[in-house]
């Protein structure tokens, strides 16, 4: 798996991250309603640590695959039901909410400044200029 591919993916757990904090703060005073949250970094680490270092190219169809290529990990909803915040069974906690929406704005800023720098990279290697 290359760097551009873990990034988008890395965005894509963001923004599916920002969606889920939107519709739990949208959800804040629903009855019942259970706070959901995105687990990516977690998934990516065990993937990751899993792997084998080494991985032989196939360059031919007849070729003996050596290692195995990376699986590529998606990000998860997963719904907390273990806690209960309000009487009526909801468990929104509206700080932390808004506090987890600020960390993922500053992570998916972070990811697109590091996905630009990666195909600034790719443009000095092609033109031979930065």
């Amino acid at each position: 798996m290359n760097t551009i591919n873990l990034l988008q993916l890395a965005l894509d757990a963001s923004s599916l991250r920002q969606q889920v904090i939107s519709n739990n703060l949208a959800n804040a005073e629903t009855p019942g309603y259970k706070a959901k949250q995105v687990v990516f970094e977690d998934i990516l680490r065990q993937k990751l640590a899993g792997q084998s270092n080494f991985t032989g190219k196939q360059t031919d169809p007849r070729h003996i695959p050596i290692g195995s290529p990376p699986a590529i990990p998606s990000a998860q909803i997963v719904a907390n039901n273990d806690t209960v915040m309000q009487n009526n069974g909801n468990n929104v906690d509206v700080d932390q909410e808004m506090t987890q929406m600020g960390k993922n704005a500053l992570w998916y800023y972070a990811l697109i400044e590091q996905l630009n720098s990666q195909f600034q990279q790719l443009s000095i290697a092609i033109t031979g200029r930065s």
